[in-house]
């Protein structure tokens, strides 16, 4: 179960703002894209899951994630999803985003956990299309902050994100440096995926 505190910016001012703010804490940033697949019969989403292939794409060495999500709940600003991930040859992701029948082949415990617990059939998988995401990561009061800027073909949301098991704790901290600071924010009230579903933000 992953359980990230998700808080919405409003816009690109307030994005660079936050980045300026957080800038003597900054690690590092992934420039990823993401892509999404379900069963040709719709055997994930009618389970409410999705697999995701995720690429961080910096420099010449790409790194690729395969991730399964299932049953995620946003209630107050707090995400909850169930999450399975494992590294994938990104030469082997690319090849499933070019051609996702490929993904029945791929030797993968992930892969093999979405074909065989979703019972996807003969048909395979599908793909869904996709989105970028720019991620800065800073260390800061002793948790991970991610800040997003994410680029759908309709728009473009700022998020920040951090991963935690107090997630109230940190939702307040967070929400008393923005207040400090003058940055508007509201809770995230749909996940990055449900946006790109929706075709619209939210």
């Amino acid at each position: 179960m992953e359980v990230e505190v998700k808080l919405r910016l409003p816009d690109s001012s307030a994005h660079q703002k936050v980045l300026s703010l957080f800038s003597s804490h900054h690690k590092k940033t992934h420039h990823q894209r993401n892509t999404f697949f379900d069963g040709a019969a719709g055997e994930l989403s009618s389970r409410r899951a999705v697999l995701r292939l995720r690429f961080y794409e910096n420099s010449e060495n790409v790194k690729c994630m395969v991730c399964l999500k299932a049953k995620a709940v946003i209630i107050d600003g707090v995400s909850r999803v169930e999450e399975d991930e494992e590294e994938l040859d990104p030469k082997i992701g690319y090849e499933c985003v070019s051609n996702p029948r490929k993904l029945m082949e791929v030797d993968s415990r992930v892969l093999k956990r979405a074909r065989e617990e979703f019972h996807v059939g003969e048909e395979g998988f599908i793909g869904l299309g996709g989105f970028k995401n720019v991620r800065n990561v800073f260390e800061w009061c002793g948790v991970e902050l991610e800040v997003d800027e994410t680029m759908y073909d309709f728009g473009t949301c700022y998020e920040i994100e951090c991963e935690s098991l107090e997630p109230e704790k940190v939702k307040a901290m967070i929400e008393a440096f923005l207040k400090d600071n003058d940055i508007d924010y509201s809770y995230s009230e749909v996940s990055k995926f449900a946006t790109f579903r929706a075709g619209k933000l939210p």
